[in-house]
């Protein structure tokens, strides 16, 4: 009978939720904007400002910024939708410029889930309570999320996502609101989700705990490279010809009295090159705030009275190896202990989770706790198997985005928060843009240079940009990686890379890819061994803007998002590098160097590696096995000083013919070295031991060259020495 009950009444709210949806959604297609495909290609085709071959240097741009007597648009702000602003206005014909104060997308833009999706969660909340701003707010982004996908394939594709179901009444209430996501989505669904039993579920996500499995469901959204994502957009927009330049800080709005009204307007800003020091003025027609969580502070620098809109969330996400996870299937657990949704997924052939959701401040170095860390792994526990043991040593990189919630200060109600991205014009002219979501940064720019428009009396005709392709994606295609293989000789998997990353532009990088004087590869210098990111991407980087380390590691490349140890290992050459193409002296190699290195530490989880083995961390092993591990560490410390150098590792070494360069063994004993001395006391080896049978750690290659070195002191095989891909 409560079977039954259950059933019915699932069926009849399903029911109601899809006549609703059904509804809404042809209302939605009624008043749809953007049409069919065929005025994608026309409102594409439709742009008639010339687009360059080559997009222009950073010393061009700052020229521009400079002589340039005004400007139609100035943004402020290099993220996606910033980004996405000045690529709307150019498109126009709308004389444009963007500035950005670091990178473009060293914000909340290069640390998001990578996924492009509509939202199955807000979906849910919009058939709940009934909210037609939810059902608008989930429609636009998948109308986006297709539109992404088509504009830049070679930085995203679909990816099928599982929801496990553990409980059978539930199986019916998932499979409605995953139908209901499909319908909404309508034709632009990209594929449909289906059910499927608790057997096919664990074929194809082994590692999911089977314990009172039921079955799964599988539905689709989009995943992509996020920070190439962003760099795309501003490179598409410099070759139509914005004036694009990061590390350019804004001082303060400039501006003039209006002759008509007699108000302040606010007619361009006082700026400065970050790199040289040099300050000018720009001036615009109009300029707009696309600064995401630093919103509130752009809008003070035009009234100091204004209230605060902005409600940062930080959102932390962890890296885990790639086997964690199938390579082509995420995993959805829409309720986590406290309410939250958590993502595992995989990307770029690791396995991202998270993320978290709490209030923060504004900042441009968040940094991820472990508190957070835990949490997402505790959550992620829950749903593998018992087989697979969940290490905190496992996590590759951690990072913190802070996500820029609004509330309308147009909305009699302050407190509100909006789910939706909020346009406001202040008294002065100027035009800010704040919430929304990566996935409708397009049209989130398209109302921002809209209101612009009309506010400004611009002369402009309406947006190009649906359909509008993105730097790379003109000629790709998905085997275009071969042509690179056979016409230059790169690894396979390098190749694959360059075409996921570059597009159609991956040619370019391979011209200037440097011969290994290898039988094979013929070309293409890795700069870590285990990742197919290589040296030419470097100097290729500098001219997409690239100006220091961190922007190589993080965002021209993803080596920092992935693994912060092979970050830190790939950072001399990439310094070496830089600092050959810019003409740095060697004391600014020193100072990069640093600066990445801080980065690493406390921005992508290198401190909370660090903190896993401290001089106070505590010792938790058997007595037999501090026995053991005695033994072990007597083996190297013969002259019993109750240390270990890399006098004595050597020695052990050439006992059983192996040789092991000295930089590496110094590496190698500096990962253990707590206090910084040149050598590993027992009690640091203790601590080690201790800490990786808890789990904290994993990859040690001073624990695993002195294990293998006691065993074959007998067997006198070679050790293995390369760093094993263990985590933080």
């Amino acid at each position: 009978m409560a079977f039954q009950k259950a059933v019915k009444g699932t069926v009849l709210i399903g029911g109601g939720a899809i006549a609703t949806v059904f509804g809404l959604s042809q209302f939605s297609q009624y008043r749809n904007k953007h049409g069919s495909t065929f005025v994608r290609v026309q409102a594409a085709e439709a742009v008639t400002v010339p687009k360059t071959i080559h997009f222009p240097t950073r010393e061009e741009q700052i020229l521009a910024l400079q002589t340039t007597s005004e400007f139609d648009v100035l943004v402020i702000g290099g993220g996606a939708t910033g980004c996405g602003c000045a690529l709307d206005a150019v498109t126009r014909g709308l004389k444009t410029a963007l500035l950005e104060r670091d990178d473009f997308s060293s914000g909340t833009s290069s640390r998001s889930t990578k996924l492009i999706h509509g939202g199955v969660r807000y979906l849910q909340k919009a058939i709940m309570k009934l909210d037609f701003e939810q059902y608008k707010l989930v429609k636009e982004a998948l109308e986006e999320r297709a539109n992404l996908l088509e504009i830049a394939p070679h930085l995203s594709a679909p990816l099928p996502i599982m929801l496990p179901v553990y409980k059978w009444w539930q199986m019916p209430y998932y499979w409605i609101g995953i139908k209901l996501y499909d319908m909404v989505a309508g034709s632009q669904c990209l594929k449909s989700s289906y059910v499927l039993s608790k057997s096919r579920a664990l074929e194809l996500f082994p590692m999911l705990r089977k314990d009172e499995l039921v079955g799964a469901i599988v539905y689709y959204d989009g995943q992509h490279n996020d920070a190439r994502m962003n760099l795309a957009i501003a490179l598409t927009a410099a070759r139509y010809g914005a004036a694009t330049a990061n590390y350019t800080e804004v001082l303060r709005l400039l501006k003039t009295r209006d002759a008509a009204s007699g108000k302040e307007r606010v007619c361009g800003v006082r700026c400065r090159d970050v790199l040289t020091g040099q300050e000018f003025d720009v001036k615009a027609k109009c300029v707009i705030n696309a600064t995401g969580p630093f919103t509130d502070s752009v809008r003070k620098m035009d009234d100091q009275e204004v209230p605060n809109i902005c409600q940062p969330s930080a959102g932390v996400h962890i890296v885990l190896p790639g086997y964690y996870s199938p390579d082509n299937m995420g995993l959805l657990d829409p309720a986590t202990s406290d309410g939250r949704v958590i993502f595992f997924l995989p990307w770029e052939k690791m396995t991202i989770a998270g993320t978290t959701d709490s209030p923060t401040d504004v900042t441009s170095h968040p940094i991820p706790t472990e508190e957070d860390i835990n949490f997402i792994l505790n959550e992620v526990r829950n749903y593998l198997s018992v087989d697979v043991e969940v290490r905190r040593g496992d996590v590759l990189a951690a990072w913190s985005g802070i996500r820029p919630l609004v509330t309308d200060p147009s909305s009699k109600d302050t407190q509100s928060i909006s789910r939706n991205h909020i346009v406001s014009i202040s008294d002065s002219g100027l035009v800010t843009i704040a919430g929304g979501k990566w996935t409708t940064y397009r049209a989130m720019a398209q109302d921002t240079v809209d209101a612009a428009v009309q506010a400004h009396g611009l002369k402009a005709g309406s947006s190009k940009t649906v359909g509008l392709q993105l730097q790379g994606a003109e000629d790709w295609t998905p085997t275009l990686y071969i042509r690179l293989v056979q016409d230059y000789g790169l690894e396979s998997e390098v190749a694959q890379h360059l075409a996921s990353t570059y597009g159609d532009k991956a040619f370019e990088v391979a011209k200037i890819a440097q011969v290994t004087g290898k039988r094979w590869p013929i070309v293409g210098k890795r700069l870590v061994s285990e990742f197919p990111y290589i040296e030419a991407e470097v100097v290729y980087g500098i001219k997409e803007y690239a100006r220091t380390a961190v922007d190589m590691i993080s965002r021209r490349t993803r080596l920092a998002f992935l693994n912060v140890q092979a970050a830190e290992e790939a950072l001399p050459r990439i310094v070496e590098i830089m600092g050959k193409e810019l003409n740095w002296s060697e004391q600014k190699k020193k100072e990069e160097l640093e600066a990445a290195k801080k980065f690493l530490y406390y921005e992508m989880g290198y401190k909370v590696k660090s903190d896993q083995l401290t001089g106070s961390s505590e010792i938790s092993l058997a007595p037999s096995d501090i026995e053991r591990y005695k033994k072990r560490f007597r083996m190297f410390d013969k002259d019993k000083k109750g240390f270990i150098t890399i006098l004595d590792v050597q020695r052990v070494l050439e006992s059983i013919s192996v040789q092991i360069a000295e930089k590496t063994l110094h590496d190698i004993l500096n990962e253990v070295d707590l206090n910084k001395n040149g050598q590993v006391e027992l009690n640091e080896f203790l601590q080690l031991m201790s800490a990786i049978q808890k789990g904290r750690i994993s990859g040690s290659r001073l624990a695993v060259l002195m294990k293998t070195a006691e065993e074959n002191l007998r067997q006198r095989v070679v050790i293995p020495v390369d760093r094993s891909g263990g985590g933080l």
